[in-house]
């Protein structure tokens, strides 16, 4: 996609539709993770509406990118962007953690909607991608896998071993993107376990990393549209994000993470919107 003032304002547009549709979703069901929702809902526009190469009426080719949503507590931002992008009907996504709904409040792998795996135990999506690309390769497919985790889930063990297999692997069609918005569910990560320097801490481990503006429509697709950054390296993308971003009330609120907005606070924060 090129770099349109146009384009990239329609899609700005976008984002604001899909911060409504997470907080109806989340005020009608009664549920949290509206804070680290918002915090990537730039990222999810400039992928699925600027970058991803994939055909909504063959969700199921071969050579489609995948996106793993490692931290899944964010899935009310992937399905609205699903929603948007016409992936799930309506009714499916209004019955967001309803009786009989069919979208949960993690989600559950149903590739024929664009949710390509379920998530929500943290530290698990860089593995699965890393296999999944390893997969790609195997098979002489071209396709590129794209794994977004929390930056809290850069505590874990898990998510830096999978880090050294990708760059053993040589994976350059295995993208990481931080959502590094500086806080997790119970403080700051800086004080729960600090990650800074975080770039030079995946450079280390051999991948080619940018750190970037993550509310940024533009830098994102650009970015995006840069990888691999290096040939023979999995790429990092460090984004630098607002938990609650677009909710003055909300912004680097840790109590955002888990609240449910009351009706006044609902209508304030869609006003705002």
């Amino acid at each position: 996609m090129s770099q349109d003032n146009n384009q990239i304002e329609e899609l700005k547009k976008k984002a604001k539709l899909i911060r409504k549709d997470i907080l109806a979703i989340a005020y009608r069901s009664k549920s949290g993770h509206i804070g680290p929702s918002f915090s990537i809902v730039e990222i999810l526009v400039a992928l699925y509406f600027g970058h991803f190469s994939m055909d909504p009426q063959d969700l199921l080719n071969e050579d489609r990118d995948r996106f793993v949503l490692s931290k899944g507590h964010g899935c009310p931002a992937l399905y609205a962007t699903l929603f948007h992008k016409g992936l799930i009907s309506e009714d499916v996504f209004f019955g967001f953690a309803m009786d009989g709904g069919a979208l949960e409040q993690h989600p559950t792998r149903r590739p024929e909607w664009g949710i390509e795996v379920s998530s929500g135990s943290l530290g698990h999506g860089l593995s699965l991608g890393a296999g999944m690309a390893l997969a790609a390769r195997h098979d002489k497919k071209d396709y590129r896998v794209f794994v977004l985790m929390s930056d809290g889930e850069n505590n874990e063990g898990s998510i830096w071993e999978a880090a050294l297999f990708g760059a053993h692997q040589k994976l350059d069609n295995l993208v990481a993107i931080v959502d590094y918005n500086k806080m997790q569910a119970l403080g700051k990560t800086r004080e729960v376990i600090g990650l800074d320097p975080l770039a030079d801490k995946w450079r280390s481990f051999g991948w080619a990393v940018k750190d970037i503006d993550g509310h940024d429509i533009g830098q994102l697709i650009q970015t995006f549209e840069g990888v691999p950054f290096e040939q023979g390296r999995p790429s990092a993308v460090i984004a630098h994000t607002v938990k609650g971003r677009g909710v003055c009330f909300m912004e680097n609120d840790l109590l955002w993470h888990y609240r449910c907005p009351d009706e006044d606070e609902y209508q304030k924060a869609l006003d705002e919107i």
